[in-house]
């Protein structure tokens, strides 16, 4: 197993997170729901991490504090691993370690994300009736998957994403 250590983003680490999103997401990145959601909600600094191999920086992933009909919860994303660092588990590690780091705060109920399900059903996540969120841009309906803290707040993920409620 590779030796992977887990510190939060700094802000040295801003060129670089910017260079990896270009290099893997391209200019289409630009209109993806989740950058979208961060760009309107913002990131909660507290939860951006890097993940690093011997040194050396490999992987980064942010958390958008939202609200769903009333409760808190966090979008997870982006994820992105250098193409050419991959298969270390860095992203699978950040994803863990970030949900955790999450779901600690007793205001936060879920964590949701759109992604692979191959990836993050292993990880926890599990899929969601994702025609009940309105996105601020078009999601596959099958990539949509969250963490709950209950079946409770399963069933209500519902509504348009809006601003995290009360304290931070």
């Amino acid at each position: 197993m590779h030796k992977l250590d887990i510190r939060s983003e700094q802000p040295s680490d801003a060129d670089w997170v910017e260079h990896l999103h270009q290099l893997c997401f391209g200019p289409g990145r630009f209109a993806r729901a989740a950058f979208r959601i961060r760009e309107r909600f913002g990131v909660d600094d507290r939860l951006s991490f890097v993940a690093e191999h011997e040194g050396v920086a490999v992987a980064n992933v942010k958390m958008s504090p939202i609200n769903l009909s009333g409760m808190n919860g966090y979008l997870l994303g982006p994820l992105v691993t250098d193409p050419h660092r991959r298969r270390l588990g860095a992203g699978r590690l950040l994803t863990m370690h970030v949900t955790q780091k999450a779901l600690e705060q007793a205001s936060c109920k879920f964590v949701l994300l759109v992604g692979d399900r191959a990836y993050y059903e292993p990880l926890g996540f599990q899929p969601i009736s994702p025609q009940k969120i309105d996105f601020p841009a078009p999601v596959d309906p099958m990539r949509v998957l969250a963490v709950v803290k209950s079946a409770k707040v399963k069933k209500g993920l519902t509504g348009p994403i809006s601003f995290w409620s009360g304290d931070n």
